[in-house]
């Protein structure tokens, strides 16, 4: 599943006309200082493209039974992964460190191994029919442990979202609750399968949606750029 999403993104971007040939490739006369900045960067863009085009991706893994993955998942900031049990509904999304501290990758932050990731963090949401909002859970996932840093209540129609509202109300600090608290909240989590059994599949799927984001980017940056000069030329 990952080799085919990885190749269908780059079957998908390699076939439209890469941005960056049309001023990499141009034949004016008279070129500009900001043609040739242009022409540099695009280059480099182009470079840099092809190198991603040749990252390797991981091994095909499924989510333990009975999680689901949410459709349309990679190209979104919802959730990754649904369930339910009993009448609730259990969704999960997940992010890595260095999407809430950027450059805290360490000195590897440009590598492309995505098993250099050993923590993640969930935002694990339950709700019941009928109610209003969503127990919350942010949690802390490595490759043999699960750890919970709050646990809230929170509007349905923000349990999509992996963003926290600064105003809201986020619970107690975990720690200080009493043992058996923490404790109980953990077993209640566990319970419906949130642990660090789900650690190599959300590994992988994070480091498919990078490899697509990463695509993504260099086509829309090389895109503006080219768009850019184009208007230049015509204005």
């Amino acid at each position: 599943m990952w080799r085919k999403a990885i190749a269908t993104t780059a079957r998908g971007v390699g076939a439209l006309h890469h941005p960056w040939r049309t001023i990499a490739h141009g034949h004016s006369t008279a070129v500009s200082p900001s043609d040739a900045v242009n022409s540099i960067l695009l280059r480099s863009l182009k470079e840099h493209y092809l190198d991603v085009t040749k990252m390797n991706p991981p091994p095909k893994i499924n989510p333990p039974s009975p999680f689901t993955v949410v459709q349309g998942s990679l190209d979104g900031n919802g959730p990754a992964l649904k369930r339910t049990f009993g009448d609730e509904e259990i969704t999960i999304s997940v992010m890595r460190l260095a999407n809430i501290v950027p450059g805290d990758g360490g000195e590897d932050d440009g590598a492309d191994d995505g098993d250099d990731i050993n923590q993640l963090f969930l935002h694990v949401d339950v709700s019941k029919p009928g109610q209003k909002e969503s127990l919350h859970f942010l949690c802390g996932l490595y490759p043999d442990a699960l750890g919970i840093h709050s646990v809230s209540m929170r509007p349905k129609a923000d349990a999509a979202s992996s963003v926290e509202d600064g105003s809201s109300y986020t619970g107690p600090v975990f720690e200080d609750l009493e043992e058996k608290i923490r404790d109980a909240f953990h077993n209640y989590i566990e319970e419906r399968g949130v642990g660090d059994s789900l650690f190599p599949f959300l590994r992988a799927w994070l480091y498919v949606k990078d490899h697509r984001n990463l695509m993504r980017w260099f086509k829309s940056v090389g895109t503006f750029i080219n768009e850019n000069k184009t208007a230049v030329k015509d204005s």
